[in-house]
């Protein structure tokens, strides 16, 4: 059986910019990418310098034949099972009797948004609706928009999305706003709606109004919603990993968390979550494997 200097759990700008670079360092890499990612509904990618527009496809894709040079970096696409930590290192399992060994593992396996449960929401999210106004709002900009969200989560992105456009209405989807953000909010210009959310309505992927239960309809072009989002993977949790108070894993700037060996990069270990600083923190976690690496082989 192979023994790999690093696993890779997750094939995207994370994940990948860590091959990149301990590929580079003649590291004996394995990638594994089961395939699914955040982004996967976008119809492009922005605040990523030299690739600002581009489908989040085309990136990884280019991606992945940038790394074909590096011998030592190998792709599988799989999703990972079930990780047992040994004494020189990790037992990674795919399907029953598909095993492989590492000494370190980078996990990158991202974050799923959990998108509210109102009807026509699926069809558009990607495309008309949307989680990060960083990536999505200048396409938006001076729109007619509404934000879905309650109490301070509702109220900041709100807030938030004045960068863009003067014209919004967040929707508390039959919550109470204290009177105290409807000031707040009021100041600001911003209107709220309290009533429960029927169904989102649109053409072609494109929201066109927000149905109100009754049958009223605010007309809109976008929506931004600010809910919850759960990692894609349990295997840190698994593997014995600190949390910290927000429910991210814990770990040093470098990447690496609590269980000796495990690093993680990307949008489960941040709260910024921009795709540039996913692959950034990629390089940073496979600068800090091979550092590691090179302490357990001697002195450094």
């Amino acid at each position: 059986m192979t023994l790999y200097d690093t696993i890779i759990i997750g094939g995207g700008p994370a994940g990948l910019s860590a091959a990149l670079v301990l590929g580079r360092c003649m590291r004996r890499i394995l990638v594994c990418d089961s395939g699914r990612y955040r982004n996967e509904r976008s119809q492009a990618l922005h605040c990523y310098m030299g690739n600002d527009g581009i489908r989040p496809s085309d990136l990884l894709e280019s991606a992945r034949r940038q790394l074909k040079p590096y011998e030592t970096v190998s792709m599988k696409r799989a999703t990972v099972l079930g990780i047992t930590q040994e004494d020189d290192g990790f037992l990674v399992r795919f399907e029953p009797g598909e095993e492989v060994r590492g000494r370190t593992l980078l996990i990158a396996t991202g974050v799923v948004d959990e998108l509210p449960q109102i009807e026509g929401i699926d069809e558009m999210f990607g495309r008309s609706i949307h989680v990060c106004p960083y990536c999505d709002g200048w396409e938006h900009r001076n729109a007619a928009v509404a934000v879905y969200g309650r109490a301070e989560k509702g109220t900041n992105l709100a807030l938030l999305l004045r960068q863009w456009t003067d014209d919004l209405v967040l929707c508390t989807h039959g919550v109470p706003l204290s009177d105290d953000r409807r000031e707040m909010l009021h100041r600001c210009g911003i209107a709220v709606e309290e009533a429960s959310i029927q169904r989102l309505e649109g053409v072609d992927g494109c929201l066109r109004s927000i149905r109100f239960v009754g049958g009223r309809k605010l007309p809109r072009q976008a929506l931004f919603f600010n809910t919850d989002q759960h990692p894609r993977s349990p295997l840190l949790e698994r593997l014995g990993c600190r949390f910290d108070e927000s429910g991210g894993v814990a770990c040093a700037e470098s990447g690496e968390t609590s269980v000796s060996g495990v690093f993680v990069a990307g949008d489960v270990s941040r709260d910024v979550q921009l795709a540039i600083i996913a692959a950034a923190e990629g390089a940073r976690a496979a600068l800090a494997i091979n550092k590691h690496l090179l302490k357990a082989d001697g002195p450094l």
